[in-house]
């Protein structure tokens, strides 16, 4: 059995891989002009499918890289460069201008970039595929994935308090955090792609 000494580390990574904190800032730039249900709704889809997504690698991951004959730093580069997209959209406003080219159809971010590759991006994945096998028999696995799920609770309760968070930025507010969570991310989807090219021993 599974006492606080793995428990407690195995937490600790989960946090910092997935890092809900900096996600809500993301969730609210991604959710921007959305009102509070919706919010909630694209809040909850994402955990939910990022929950199935980081289920799934933990308990056969490595198997279904190996399957397909993908390795994790291919993984981890094309992840980078799906969310660097993302950023230009954020960075150029591209959001808003389909928003009113298409009458009242709002983008939906919940599967991506929410859930993949925000949430359960490459080190997210790869992180449940080396808990889990370190584990030892079958209450191991279930514990690391009580740890991955204690986690999402987290990101889907911060998620919750996006728009009063926004009422408090203001218009203005939020274009800057906006643009400037865009840089961020365009800047984290690199730093993928180098961790890509590193592991992969081009660089």
């Amino acid at each position: 059995m599974l006492d606080v000494a793995v428990l407690a580390p195995a937490f600790v990574t989960m946090f910092v891989v997935i890092d809900p904190i900096g996600l809500s800032p993301l969730f609210i730039a991604l959710t921007s002009g959305m009102d509070a249900r919706q919010r909630r709704a694209i809040g909850l889809r994402a955990c939910l499918i990022a929950a199935g997504l980081l289920t799934v690698f933990g308990l056969a991951g490595e198997m279904i890289l190996n399957a397909v004959g993908i390795t994790m730093p291919a993984f981890q580069i094309a992840g980078g460069i799906l969310l660097f997209l993302t950023a230009l959209d954020m960075l150029f406003e591209r959001r808003s201008q389909r928003r009113s080219g298409h009458a009242g159809q709002v983008p939906d971010p919940s599967v991506f970039p929410l859930a993949m590759p925000l949430i359960a991006g490459p080190g997210a994945m790869a992180s449940m595929i080396l808990l889990v096998g370190q584990t030892q028999d079958w209450a191991g696995v279930v514990a690391m994935h009580a740890v991955m799920l204690a986690v999402l609770a987290i990101v889907f309760a911060l998620f919750l308090v996006a728009t009063p968070l926004e009422r408090a930025l203001g218009d203005t507010g939020t274009m800057v955090v906006s643009r400037l969570l865009g840089m961020l991310l365009a800047a984290l989807s690199v730093q993928f792609v180098l961790n890509g090219a590193r592991g992969a021993g081009v660089i």
